[in-house]
């Protein structure tokens, strides 16, 4: 399968280390099936960043892999009630998990009101999940070991 990670530079080794602790899955390295996903978030980044360049690498990966007993991964298939309290967790910094991959819906800027709506008690999680059904929603697969970081074969890096 094709994975793409969005940046402002090629990423060709991906370190799990370098990744924000605070986001949906926890402190990992971030990819996508969707090159469209990858780009808006390399623009994003370099935006912010103040950056020259916005990156999309591209990557071939093993899916076989995600359900290999080798591997401890974490499948979510769309926006579920676990789903839900695993990124809150996650987004919080309350959390930290044993996966070497993680992989389910990302939940981008459009999704952030009714999770922050959530978050306080305004929604209940059933509510949340039916809202968040309605949004078109990008996957995102994310490594949080380094053996598993290792399992992406890098294919090219495009500028966007």
């Amino acid at each position: 399968m094709k994975l793409y990670h969005g940046s402002t530079v090629a990423v060709r080794t991906p370190n799990v280390t370098r990744g924000r602790r605070n986001t949906d899955f926890g402190k990992g390295f971030y990819t996508t099936t969707s090159f469209e996903q990858a780009a808006r978030w390399a623009r994003i980044k370099r935006d912010r960043m103040e950056a020259d360049k916005a990156v999309v690498t591209e990557y071939e990966f093993d899916e076989n892999l995600l359900y290999s007993p080798q591997y401890n991964v974490m499948h979510y298939n769309g926006p579920t009630e676990e789903w839900l309290n695993f990124v809150v967790s996650n987004r919080r910094n309350s959390s930290s998990h044993s996966y070497d991959m993680a992989m389910g819906p990302v939940a981008n800027d459009s999704l952030y009101a009714t999770i922050t709506m959530y978050e306080k008690g305004d929604l209940s999680a059933e509510a949340a999940v039916v809202q968040l059904r309605t949004h078109t929603l990008y996957d995102q697969l994310s490594f949080h070991t380094k053996d598993a970081a290792r399992l992406l074969r890098f294919v090219r890096a495009i500028e966007v």
